[in-house]
């Protein structure tokens, strides 16, 4: 059977990787280096354990400046009866019979007649007159009210390592307080892992080096970036290849030529089955194709497979050492950044961690409640990304944005929840356990806002970023927010729902749908809506009657979002049947996502704010002024956790950065409706 884009299990996929590389004896630590013990070992993985050459302190050490003394002499010395003992003018005069004290700096040697430190703050020094002496440090006899115990403030020898005593183990990642003891324990080199070096090749025809100007059906190169991000801070040693154009020859050159020194090999893209996806081919050519396909989500395209360069190949291989022959692992990651990114965590982590002697990164995983129903493929683990925040007594897990592409939805994600093979999806309300890439400290201060989407939400989250805490807003409509409330899934929602009978906007709807929850309702801003359309304007729209022309393609909204229900108010109000609109149907999350659509000529005209149109040099018909109110549960009103988003709305910085977005008016920003 061809294994060409053949999904099998992650499992199989990975003991497929890991008896290739036992059999090719690359299954464990590559090598080690021997490197000074500076700030550079920061971060390095141990490659052998260390052991105290020497006892630390290796010596018996004063812990306090003060008096070395006998511990017997001061036996008699109280309160009451104070006693006086001679002052040694040097730490090596021979001990005598008589009592005798002599002064030490902390750190110094205890002489070897003494077995206990007076701290210089519990002794009286005095002159030859029997008189407070004015130094301290060289007095002729000291007077103390207290006895002290034996080895009283002694470091004695070894009191933090004894020698030959194991330090570090083997596979430790040095932190800085790991270097103090090494070097405590008399050594100045350390034995390391050797970093593997993992060389990057990205590959397409479309792509284009970072800063570099783009156009139409260009593709801006940065999963490289990102993978070598991720290989470095895992312990590796990244290197980036220039891009290589959609031509067989000459990526299976750049493969075969980087495989004289690479320990792995990340080909980057062209993993699919298309008429330019080269890369199993290439595999092949050179040496083994172990994988074509795993059932993941994202991310199945994924190649496995172990190559030589063509040079190793064709060379006699009598005349070269064993290990010289070996191959090497490369791995076919796909091009989608979100898919490449995941392809990091679950192939390409542990193997270093396996080269490094290291445990592979375990996160710590967090259980949380799942706000909405997730599907999943039946036959793949899916690696879902999801939002995290605690409402209340709940932590919530709230799934984000599901496409490959969506580099932004990793940036997002506070975490992952795996769904594995064989289960179609998860309901809402299921208990779930999220594999974490945020502290439980920061969800802590993580503020949840579910509802209608506005440009300053973006605004204020960084605002709110500079007080310690974190916006995280999900986008889901004006009603989808009141329906959160209801559940108890966030602290706040934004919305923006005219009630047609009244004109007042929000308030009949919080009656309706939160019946049962006392809420505050707090206006951020007013917004003006109108017609985006294409800066050109070519099809001549100026209002609603305009686009039940047959040649005029709308976009919409999606049901529940209040940008949605104004524009339903403003089609009954004219006469005009939903019917008519050619793409009534098509809907978009944002006001951005439409405002995008029509940039790109996938859409004539959508309803939006003011400022997506300006955002993205399009033209704008006003239609109509609305009010963007939060909703807020009294609960949490008055909590900690808000008071600095009320800070902000007052923040003079705050509201001059809004009142510069088009079409805003600050003018009743903060006041309570309700």
């Amino acid at each position: 059977m061809s294994i060409y884009l053949h999904d099998i299990p992650l499992a199989e996929a990975q003991n497929r990787l890991q008896s290739a590389l036992k059999h090719a004896d690359c299954w464990r630590l590559l090598g080690s280096d021997e490197i000074p013990l500076d700030e550079l070992a920061l971060g390095r993985v141990l490659a052998e354990p260390v052991w105290a050459k020497i006892s630390s302190p290796h010596y018996h050490a004063s812990a306090m400046d003060g008096y070395a003394v006998r511990a017997e002499d001061t036996a008699a010395a109280n309160v009451s009866n104070p006693i006086t003992i001679p002052a040694a003018l040097s730490t090596l005069n021979p001990p005598s019979s008589t009592p005798i004290a002599a002064y030490v700096d902390t750190g110094d040697p205890l002489p070897n007649w003494a077995n206990a430190i007076i701290m210089i703050e519990n002794v009286e020094p005095l002159n030859e007159q029997g008189d407070l002496a004015i130094d301290s440090r060289n007095p002729v006899a000291i007077r103390i009210r207290a006895a002290v115990p034996p080895w009283y403030h002694v470091r004695p020898m070894g009191e933090d390592m004894v020698a030959t005593q194991l330090v570090l183990p083997a596979g430790h990642i040095l932190r800085p307080v790991d270097l103090g003891a090494i070097a405590g324990c008399g050594h100045d080199t350390v034995r390391v892992a050797r970093k593997p070096r993992v060389v990057i090749i990205p590959t397409g025809t479309e792509l284009k080096p970072i800063g570099e100007p783009v156009k139409s059906g260009d593709i801006i190169e940065y999963n490289s970036m990102v993978l070598a991000a991720q290989v470095n801070s895992w312990g590796g040693e990244a290197i980036r290849t220039e891009i290589i154009p959609d031509v067989y020859e000459d990526i299976r050159a750049k493969v075969a030529e980087v495989a004289r020194d690479a320990d792995l090999i990340l080909l980057n893209a062209g993993s699919s089955a298309g008429s330019e996806d080269y890369s199993a081919a290439v595999v092949e050519s050179l040496g083994e194709l172990l994988v074509h396909g795993v059932a993941v989500r994202p991310g199945h395209p994924v190649i496995l497979g172990m190559v030589q360069s063509q040079e190793i190949r064709d060379r006699d291989s009598e005349v070269r050492s064993a290990n010289s022959n070996s191959p090497i692992p490369i791995i076919g990651v796909p091009g989608y950044p979100v898919s490449a990114a995941l392809t990091g965590e679950i192939f390409i982590e542990p193997l270093i961690a396996t080269w490094l002697g290291r445990r592979s990164v375990e996160p710590l995983e967090m259980a949380a409640t799942l706000t909405r129903k997730m599907t999943s493929p039946a036959g793949d683990d899916d690696f879902v990304r999801i939002a995290v925040g605690k409402v209340g007594d709940k932590t919530l897990a709230a799934p984000l944005s599901r496409g490959s592409g969506v580099i932004t939805s990793l940036v997002r994600a506070d975490g992952i929840v795996v769904v594995p093979s064989g289960e179609q999806g998860l309901p809402a309300g299921e208990q779930v356990s999220v594999r974490m890439y945020r502290t439980p400290a920061e969800i802590e201060r993580t503020i949840m806002s579910i509802g209608s989407h506005d440009m300053t939400l973006d605004v204020l989250a960084q605002f709110l970023a500079e007080k310690d805490r974190r916006l995280a807003s999900a986008h889901v409509g004006s009603l989808g927010g009141l329906i959160a409330l209801r559940r108890g899934e966030a602290h706040l929602a934004g919305s923006h729902l005219l009630d047609p009978k009244t004109g007042e906007y929000n308030l009949s709807y919080i009656q309706q749908y939160l019946p049962k929850v006392a809420v505050k309702v707090v206006t951020l801003v007013g917004r003006e809506q109108g017609l985006i359309v294409p800066k050109s304007n070519s099809k001549s729209i100026t209002s609603l009657s305009d686009l039940v022309q047959e040649d005029i393609l709308y976009v919409n909204r999606q049901r529940g979002a209040g940008t949605r229900v104004l524009f339903d108010y403003h089609l009954e109000k004219e006469g005009i049947d939903n019917s008519q609109i050619n793409g009534y149907d098509r809907e978009e999350y944002t006001h951005l996502a439409v405002a995008a659509a029509i940039a790109s000529g996938r859409a004539d005209c959508g309803l939006g704010i003011a400022a997506a149109a300006k955002a993205l040099d399009l033209g704008f018909i006003p239609l109509d002024q609305e009010r963007y109110d939060l909703i807020i549960p009294a609960e949490f009103f008055e909590s900690e956790l808000l008071q600095p988003f009320f800070d902000v709305l007052e923040d003079p910085a705050f509201r001059k950065m809004v009142s510069n977005l088009p079409g805003y008016d600050i003018s009743q920003m903060g006041q309570i409706i309700q």
